[in-house]
């Protein structure tokens, strides 16, 4: 089962997630604050902008998901159990797997909190 070549697993897997998070929260808040502050300029109401920032979580997700299935098989498919301490490159790679799947999940998690957050408050308060 290869949908992805190999080389896409590398050091760089690991951090793809947290980015994702990062970048999320950032086109969210940054998004509303600048909506709030320029609201009475916009052409749209507060109920586009959220739906802007769902449809920005479910894309966050979406990459978040794939990070986690290129985590998952750079694991061995969960076949390999931790702890995953012996210094051959076998054991790094399936560290590096490991440690990548529960940023994924923790990303995850992240994401779907920020975007709770914001899409709950009404509108801009003043």
């Amino acid at each position: 089962m290869r949908f992805l070549p190999k080389e896409i697993e590398t050091l760089w897997t690991l951090f793809t997630a947290p980015v994702v998070w990062a970048l999320h929260f950032l086109v969210c808040y940054v998004g509303a604050a600048i909506y709030c502050a320029k609201e009475d300029a916009v052409a749209f109401g507060f109920d586009v902008l959220r739906l802007g920032i769902g449809a920005v979580t479910a894309a966050a997700l979406a990459m978040i998901v794939l990070s986690a299935f290129l985590a998952w098989r750079q694991w061995g498919f969960g076949t390999y159990e931790p702890p995953h301490d012996d210094p051959t490159p076998h054991d790094r790679r399936r560290f590096q797997g490991f440690a990548t799947l529960l940023l994924s999940g923790l990303s995850f998690i992240a994401v779907i909190y920020t975007a709770i957050a914001a899409l709950m408050i009404s509108g801009c308060f003043r």
